[in-house]
């Protein structure tokens, strides 16, 4: 397949083709990349805590339960063992603030109007949550509106609310961006690559900014780049969500999914096809269309005010210790989930992120072991990442440690056990000077990055970096490679398509005794070299011209102090 190019793609390309040779805008000074030794990594460190931590004695980490207890000890244990010194004014946690919405006693989903008396069962059909801290949901004959991908872009001259009063009507709404179905990278979306504004998070917050009443999203396995399991575990059960202050933007009764089933019965009933409106969607200049029908459901909801809590460690730097250096990965799952086949309800985790808080443990021994850099390096567990990256996002934007005192960071997040691997997959890749560090670090243990093969699925926004990125802060996110010693291209597309549609955010995301940790020992050496590497720079890496977050650097780095 001929691949589309943009001008931040060949960046990336010419980084990547030059070797050790450094990247950095016109006008600005070189970058420093030092030469580090390899890191003394241990293995047996990974798969203990990986195995502990996805252990069902930890129910699943969720957020306030007795499995975030046990998390928040262990980390904090290993963290004391590993040389690291508290990290938050002589304490080990940050507390997150958070509310628990657990919805029960569905009615089914009706839809009524132009002759049509449709209902949908609860999880098999549709989900729905609210945010609001209200006992009871009633959504009442409220008018069905079809406002395609639900974008409201004054950039790009985009409006899908233009000309409407959503004033106690639904949003039905198509998941991921207009041009998601393109073959390259440039279109008013990024083409094939997701933007914010085809995440489900936008599209609530946005359809609550109209003044919905409700917004359901479509669900489509490939837009959504899951299947409808993902959704039914994941918005199911206890939601947990930041406490919100005064002055917070406004809410939606009800937010949810339906399946693509549904919507297409649905829309059938209106006198529409749901191949019709949505090829109408993607096209600049379109119109909502009211439906002529409307939906009813409710539900109760459980509410519980708690405090989570992120974990930090530091390992203090010996000349620049006011700068900073941040390695995160999200410690919390999904707790007990829809159970499977065997009755099995604790989504585990093991992979998802198991793996990575371990990953943080042991980073952190290996680099206490080496010594201490002359940059403070931080270690940062984040909890609820599962219910919207609220954890990282908390920290970003109530920083222990300044943003503009941070140079920047590594994010670790569901490592891979397929196997050792020739490349290295890099999320958001071109986006600032950090790729010029990862080539370096790349070259030294004799692999190449790649972009991600599926762009289409924005898992850029689905991290715990976006919360840092958003405010600023350069971050890399890169993941195992997909080109294997043992099988190639191939048998890394099948390790990722079987663990989507086996295990990810399912019972089945279990510890395996039988893991090869092969490609996990690569991929740690690339995350201790790039952390010890920045430690140890003088350099302060920027985003890239012309970067959505550049300016919001820049801007941040105006003062006497910092970057």
């Amino acid at each position: 397949m001929v691949r589309t190019l943009t001008a931040r793609s060949l960046l990336f390309a010419f980084g990547l083709a030059c070797g050790g040779c450094t990247i950095s805008g016109a006008g600005e000074d070189p970058l420093d990349i030092p030469e580090v030794a390899a890191g003394d990594i241990s293995l047996d460190t990974m798969k203990d805590v990986t195995k502990t931590l996805s252990s069902d004695s930890f129910e699943g980490r969720a957020p306030g339960t007795a499995g975030e207890e046990k998390t928040v000890a262990l980390l904090i244990d290993r963290f004391k063992a590993a040389g690291l010194q508290p990290g938050n004014k002589g304490s080990w946690v940050q507390d997150v603030p958070l509310i628990e919405i657990t919805g029960k006693d569905y009615a089914p989903l009706t839809v009524s109007g132009k002759g049509a008396a449709l209902s949908f069962a609860p999880s098999a059909d549709w989900v729905g949550v609210t945010y609001r801290e209200d006992a009871r949901t009633r959504i009442a004959d409220s008018e069905l509106v079809f406002v395609g991908y639900g974008i409201n872009a004054p950039e790009k001259g985009w409006n899908d609310y233009a000309g409407l009063d959503m004033k106690g009507k639904t949003a039905v709404i198509l998941v991921n961006d207009p041009d998601y179905e393109s073959k390259g990278l440039d279109g008013p979306f990024n083409g094939r690559a997701m933007t914010y504004y085809g995440r489900w998070t936008y599209k609530f917050e946005e359809a609550a900014r109209q003044g919905a009443t409700a917004a359901l999203i479509v669900h489509d396995d490939f837009p959504a780049a899951y299947g409808w399991n993902v959704v039914e575990s994941s918005w199911t059960g206890p939601q947990a969500y930041a406490q919100r202050g005064a002055d917070a933007p406004p809410l939606t009764q009800m937010n949810g999914w339906v399946q693509k089933k549904a919507a297409e019965q649905i829309l059938k009933a209106s006198g529409h096809t749901l191949a019709e409106l949505s090829a109408a969607a993607k096209m600049k200049g379109f119109k909502a269309v009211p439906l002529g029908l409307d939906i009813s459901a409710s539900f109760a909801s459980d509410i519980r005010k708690f405090a989570s809590r992120n974990v930090i460690g530091q390992l203090p730097g010996t000349e620049h210790p006011d700068e900073y250096v941040l390695y995160t990965a999200h410690w919390d799952h999904l707790g007990r989930c829809t159970p499977d086949a065997t009755g099995d309800d604790i989504c585990n985790g093991a992979i998802d992120n198991a793996t990575g808080a371990a990953a943080l443990v042991a980073l952190a021994q290996a680099q206490a072991k080496a010594g201490p850099t002359k940059r403070t390096l931080l270690f940062l567990a984040v909890t609820a990442e599962e219910s919207g990256l609220l954890g990282s996002d908390y920290y970003a934007a109530n920083p222990v440690f300044p943003l503009n005192q941070t140079v920047g960071g590594v994010n670790m997040d569901a490592l891979s056990l397929a196997g050792p691997a020739r490349d290295i997959t890099v999320i958001g890749p071109g986006k600032s000077q950090l790729d010029a560090f990862l080539d370096k670090a790349l070259k030294q243990v004799s692999r190449a990055a790649v972009p991600e093969v599926t762009p289409e699925k924005g898992y850029y926004y689905r991290s715990d970096h976006f919360g840092f990125a958003k405010r600023g802060l350069p971050m890399l996110y890169v993941k195992g490679g997909s080109d294997l010693i043992k099988g190639g291209p191939e048998a890394g597309a099948k390790y990722e398509e079987n663990y989507r549609a086996n295990a990810y955010h399912g019972p089945n995301d279990e510890y395996d005794e039988n893991w090869d940790w092969s490609g996990v020992a690569q991929d740690l050496q690339v995350y201790y070299l790039l952390g010890r590497m920045l430690a140890m720079s003088g350099s302060w890496p920027n985003w890239t011209e012309g970067d959505e977050f550049r300016a919001i650097r820049d801007t941040s780095c105006e003062g006497d102090i910092g970057c």
